[in-house]
C-alpha cells in the first residue's frame, strides 16, 4: 500500500471534501441527493443486520495494513531498466495525488457517480440490478459501487451468484466504516485490472499511453475508465474503434453529470490517441542478469517478496558491458564451432576486483533455448585454471618464491585404489627442474601436484573457501589439477581477489534494493576484508603475467599488463581462460551440458584465450591503463 493510504484516516462522519466536489462538478438536485443518501443509509443499516448471517466473511479491518502486490523493477548500475518481475499482478502502486483528476472523474462517472454520497452501496443501482436479475432469473447486472468492486477484488471470487453479491454489499458497508473515501478510491485504482496483465492505474497508463497516471489527459482517461467493465474487449490494442465508442460513452456520462463542458467533451472525442506498447509480457532484455539478481533476492527476501513486493533493484551490471559480453559469446561460439570445437555452451563472467561487483554475466549461448544459468549454476572442472590457488598457498607459506625450483619428473602415489596414481603432463613429457614461475607459465602438472602436497591440500582447500569457492572439495592427490566442480562466477571472483592483492568482498549482482516508497531494504556497499597475504598475491600476479606473455595464454595478450591462466581438463570436456587487469577480472568457460568431449586438441589457450581477449579489449577500450604492483612493495611472510 502506498504511503498515503496508511496515513491517519479521516474521522468518520466528516463531510466530503468541498474541493473535490468542486473538482468533479457540483451535484444538482438537493432533494434527489438527500433521497439517495437516506435510502443508502436505510439499506446499509439493513445489510448490517443481515451481516450476522455472514460471520465467516473476511475482516475488512485488515485493509488498514493491506499492501497490494507490486511489480519489482531491475535496473543496471546506471539506472537503465533491464526487466520487471511480477507474479500474476503486474502493478506499480501510486498515491491518489499522483493520479490524474481527469481519470478519477472518468472512473467515478462510469462506475460510481454517487461514490462520495453513499455508504458502500447505491440503492438506485442495486434496485435496478435486482429487478433485471429477477426478470432474467440469474445475475446479469451488478449495480456495484467502487467500494463493492474493491471488496470483491480483494476478498471474494468473481463468480456471478446472488449470495456473492450480498456478501459483496456487506463487505462494502464494513469497508466504508474503516477507511475514508480517499483511501478506498486509492486502493481501487491501484487494485483494478486493466487488461493485458496490467493491474493498477500506473502500470496501465504506462502500457497504454507510455506516460504516468498523473499525466493522463481527458481523452486517455475516458478511454481507460471505459476499459474497466471488460478490459480486453475495450482495449485499444485489440480494437481501437470499439475503444473509441466506449470512450464516447464515458465522456457523455461525464457531460450529463456536469463534470465536463460540451467543449471539453467534443475536444476529447477528437483528440489523437498515441498508444504505447504491450510490455507486461515482454521478457528481460538481459535474462541471465535478471535471473541471477532474482535468485540472489529470493535467497535474501523470499520469492513472494520479489514477485509482489514492488522492489526497485539496482544491479552491479553495466548494460553496455553486458551487451559486449553477450555479443562476444554469440560471435565466438559460432567461430570456435567452425574451428572444430564441439562445444554447445559458453559462459562469461566479469567482476570488478575493487568492489567484487559483477559487471557482466552471460550464462549460455541462447537464453531462449535454455534458461539454465551456467555462469552461476554450472559446476565444471577448471583443470589447470585451479593451479594458481596451489601456488598462492606456496607463496603465502613463506617457503617459496616464484623463483623456487621444483622438479618436473615422473612420480606415482598410492591414492587408496588398487592401482597407484601416476600423474602426467598434458604432452606426456617431463622437463626436469624448473622455477615455479616457468611451471605455471607452461602449465606443467607434476610440479603443481608436488607443491600441493608440500604445502598441504587442506591448506589449499582452506584458501579456496576464503576466496568464496563453496563447491565440494576433497584433499585428493589430483586436486591441484582442478579435479573439482566450480562455477565461472566463483573463478572470476577468486581471481579478482588476487588482482586486488587479497582484499575481498562477497561477489554480488546487486548494489541496492529499495521498496516503491524509496525505503532502502538492502545496501551492498562493499566492505572489503584482507583475506590473503598481499605479497603472495602480488607474486602470483607477477607469475600469471608470464602465462600471458611467455606461456600457454599468449593468445590473451592485450595492449596493457594482464594476468591469467588457461584451463583444460584431461578429458577435454571443459576449457577455460580466467584472467584480469587491475580493474576487471573475467572468466570464460566452454563445454557441453552433457559433458561430451570437445574434441582432440581443444585447449583453453588455443580457443578460449582469444574469446577472453576480444571481450577485454572491448570492455577496457575507454578505461585508463593500470599497472600491477610489484611484490617488492609488500612484506614477504615468514616461513613457519
Amino acid at each position: 500500500m502506498s504511503s498515503s493510504i496508511v496515513q491517519k484516516k479521516q474521522q468518520r462522519g466528516s463531510s466530503p471534501s468541498y474541493q473535490f466536489v468542486k473538482d468533479v462538478g457540483q451535484v444538482t438536485g438537493g432533494t434527489l441527493l438527500a433521497t439517495v443518501m437516506l435510502t443508502s443509509a436505510v439499506v446499509a443499516g439493513g445489510l448490517i443486520g443481515l451481516a450476522t448471517s455472514f460471520r465467516n466473511l473476511p475482516d475488512v479491518r485488515a485493509l488498514r495494513n493491506y499492501f497490494p502486490s507490486e511489480t519489482s523493477y531491475i535496473y543496471d548500475i546506471k539506472g537503465r531498466l533491464l526487466a520487471s518481475i511480477h507474479g500474476e499482478a503486474n502493478r506499480e502502486v501510486v498515491p491518489l495525488d499522483r493520479i490524474s483528476p481527469d481519470l478519477k472523474r472518468a472512473v467515478m462517472a462510469i462506475e460510481d457517480s454517487h461514490f462520495y454520497y453513499h455508504q458502500g452501496i447505491n440503492i438506485g443501482s442495486v434496485g435496478r440490478a435486482l429487478l433485471v436479475n429477477w426478470q432474467r432469473g440469474a445475475v446479469a447486472e451488478g449495480g456495484s459501487t467502487v467500494s463493492m468492486q474493491l471488496a470483491r477484488n480483494i476478498f471474494l471470487s468473481q463468480e456471478r451468484k446472488f449470495s456473492r453479491k450480498v456478501a459483496e454489499a456487506v463487505l462494502a458497508v464494513r469497508l466504508e466504516q474503516v477507511l475514508s473515501k480517499e483511501e478506498i478510491l486509492e486502493l481501487y485504482l491501484n487494485q483494478v485490472y486493466w487488461g493485458h496483465n496490467n493491474y493498477g492505474v500506473q502500470t496501465a497508463a504506462r502500457t497504454y499511453f507510455n506516460k504516468s497516471a498523473a499525466n493522463l489527459n481527458l481523452a486517455e482517461s475516458a478511454m481507460m475508465a471505459g476499459m474497466i467493465q471488460a478490459p480486453e474487449q475495450y482495449s485499444p490494442f485489440n480494437n481501437m474503434e470499439r475503444a473509441k465508442q466506449r470512450q464516447g460513452v464515458v465522456l457523455n456520462r461525464m457531460l450529463q453529470l456536469g463534470w465536463i463542458t460540451p467543449e471539453e467533451e467534443a475536444a476529447a472525442r477528437e483528440a489523437e490517441i498515441n498508444l504505447g506498447r504491450i510490455r507486461s509480457f515482454q521478457g528481460s532484455a538481459m535474462p541471465y542478469v535478471t535471473n541471477a539478481a532474482a535468485q540472489e533476492l529470493a535467497q535474501r527476501f523470499g520469492r513472494d517478496a520479489v514477485l509482489k513486493g514492488g522492489m526497485r533493484v539496482q544491479t552491479t551490471v553495466d548494460a553496455d558491458m553486458q551487451r559486449m559480453a553477450e555479443e562476444t559469446v554469440t560471435t565466438w561460439h559460432q567461430r570456435i564451432r567452425a574451428q572444430g570445437v564441439n562445444g554447445d555452451q559458453m559462459a562469461l563472467v566479469a567482476v570488478d576486483p575493487r568492489t567484487q561487483f559483477v559487471k557482466a554475466l552471460v550464462g549460455g549461448v541462447d537464453p531462449r533455448k535454455s534458461e539454465f544459468n551456467r555462469a552461476i549454476q554450472a559446476h565444471r572442472q577448471p583443470g589447470s585454471a585451479f593451479k594458481p590457488f596451489v601456488y598462492y598457498a606456496a607463496f603465502a607459506s613463506g617457503k617459496y618464491t616464484p623463483n623456487s625450483i621444483v622438479e618436473d619428473t615422473p612420480v606415482s602415489y598410492n591414492d587408496g585404489s588398487a592401482q597407484r596414481y601416476v600423474p602426467k603432463n598434458y604432452d606426456s613429457s617431463f622437463q626436469g627442474p624448473m622455477s615455479i614461475r616457468r611451471a605455471l607459465e607452461v602449465s606443467r602438472n607434476i610440479p603443481a601436484i608436488k607443491i600441493g602436497r608440500a604445502v598441504g591440500l587442506n591448506k589449499v582447500i582452506e584458501i579456496c573457501r576464503v576466496l568464496g569457492i563453496n563447491s565440494p572439495m576433497e584433499p585428493v592427490i589430483s586436486l591441484p589439477l582442478g579435479a573439482i566442480g566450480v562455477t565461472p562466477l566463483e573463478m572470476a571472483s577468486a581471481y579478482a581477489t588476487f588482482a586486488n592483492y587479497g582484499w575481498h568482498s562477497p561477489p554480488t549482482v546487486i548494489v541496492r534494493v529499495s521498496d516503491s516508497s524509496g525505503n532502502v531494504l538492502l545496501d551492498n556497499t562493499p566492505k572489503p576484508q584482507l583475506v590473503l597475504d598481499p605479497w603472495a598475491a602480488a607474486s602470483l600476479n607477477s607469475v600469471m603475467q608470464g602465462v600471458i606473455n611467455n606461456g600457454t595464454g599468449r593468445a590473451a595478450q592485450l595492449d596493457r599488463q594482464a594476468a591469467g591462466k588457461t584451463g583444460t581438463t584431461s578429458s577435454e570436456r571443459d576449457i577455460w581462460f580466467v584472467g584480469y587487469v587491475p580493474q576487471l577480472a573475467t572468466a570464460v568457460w566452454v563445454g557441453n551440458d552433457n559433458y561430451r568431449p570437445l574434441g582432440k586438441g581443444s585447449t583453453g589457450g588455443g580457443f578460449v584465450a582469444p574469446v577472453w581477449r576480444d571481450f577485454m579489449q572491448k570492455a577496457l577500450k575507454d578505461q585508463r591503463v593500470e599497472y600491477f604492483r610489484s611484490p617488492s612493495q609488500f612484506q614477504r611472510p615468514s616461513s613457519n
